[in-house]
């Protein structure tokens, strides 16, 4: 199998991931309870091989496309989290399930927006690019949006340190040995060599990352009230749509290029659960329905990007007519 064929068919492996771990785990009750334990390990690994494609020493280069990075920074940390914060308190009234909604929802993805983009034709290296930047910020700002939306919910919920750990385990730690390999990659053939081989490590551990939270989590649905989390998903529905208009009032707006146009709606309609899941695993017993809407949302969200591989680039940044409308300047 080529690079090229695992790129290729990678879409496929997802719910197959997502379909087999499940099962496997609730065959397997037990033995899959203790998996959570290697869902960050993985998680960091994969990190780790995505930020290995990543020119981090030449980040500089993706601020050249200022006003992408304006739209990209503008959707993900102002637009959505308005927008998110209205919907869940429109349709829902169950702290809890806010909760659980807002955590999801609220900060952008770094690992399948990456699949998603290539594969919708957008701008992939920009994609590549921005993506430190997004969890950084991420990062940063996820505690504040939280706490100002939750008030004391978040605090008598989980810890500051739980967010400061993830932070530094999953994201300066895979990305400052990112940063090394890559110097070391200019040093020594066996760097290279390494790097070569990192190329092909994102999409099996990202397919690896999907059993891990199917089969570990699979055991949480079967407590949870399907009827009360109807409306969490109506949200991530609803959110999905939205997505895609969003991106269109932006490229117009800022007068992106087809390409950059098509990245920002699938950043837009990508979202982070894979991150997140370890701040949901670190609440208490009597918050597990947190758990169970971050792992109902990739499945949705999954769904929803077999929509936009069709949708973004046959339907909202298709037409040559459009292009010369959003008059492209880099």
């Amino acid at each position: 199998m080529t690079k090229l064929t695992l790129e290729r068919y990678q879409i496929w492996f997802y719910p197959l991931a997502l379909i087999s771990g499940g099962v496997w785990g609730w065959q397997n009750a037990e033995r899959a309870q203790g998996l959570e334990m290697l869902i960050n390990l993985v998680l960091g690994v994969l990190l780790h091989t995505t930020f290995c494609q990543v020119p981090l020493t030449q980040l500089r280069e993706v601020f050249r496309s200022r006003r992408f990075m304006l739209a990209l920074i503008a959707a993900n940390f102002v637009l959505v989290p308005g927008v998110v914060w209205f919907l869940t308190h429109l349709l829902l009234s169950d702290p809890k399930l806010q909760f659980g909604v807002l955590l999801v929802l609220l900060v952008p993805c770094t690992d399948w927006f990456l699949t998603f983009t290539y594969l919708g034709k957008g701008n992939l290296n920009l994609a590549i690019a921005a993506t430190p930047v997004l969890l950084l910020l991420q990062s940063l700002l996820l505690p504040v949006y939280l706490s100002l939306f939750t008030g004391s919910l978040i605090r008598s919920a989980i810890h500051p340190a739980d967010f400061l750990d993830t932070f530094i385990k999953l994201i300066l730690l895979p990305m400052g040995l990112a940063a090394l390999t890559e110097t070391w990659a200019k040093r020594h053939a066996v760097g290279q060599r390494w790097l070569r081989l990192a190329g092909w490590l994102p999409i099996p551990l990202l397919t690896l990352v999907l059993w891990l939270i199917a089969a570990s989590q699979v055991g949480s649905l079967e407590g949870a009230e399907i009827r009360s989390l109807g409306p969490v998903i109506l949200i991530f529905v609803v959110y999905l749509i939205l997505a895609g208009y969003f991106a269109v009032g932006l490229a117009r707006w800022l007068q992106l290029e087809r390409t950059a146009s098509r990245t920002l709606a699938f950043s837009i309609g990508t979202r982070n659960s894979f991150v997140v899941l370890p701040f949901a695993l670190a609440l208490s017993e009597d918050w597990s329905v947190v758990v169970t809407i971050v792992v109902i949302q990739p499945l949705v969200e999954l769904a929803g990007m077999m929509v936009y591989l069709w949708w973004v680039p046959a339907r909202l940044f298709r037409s040559r007519s459009q292009e010369e409308l959003f008059n492209p300047r880099g």
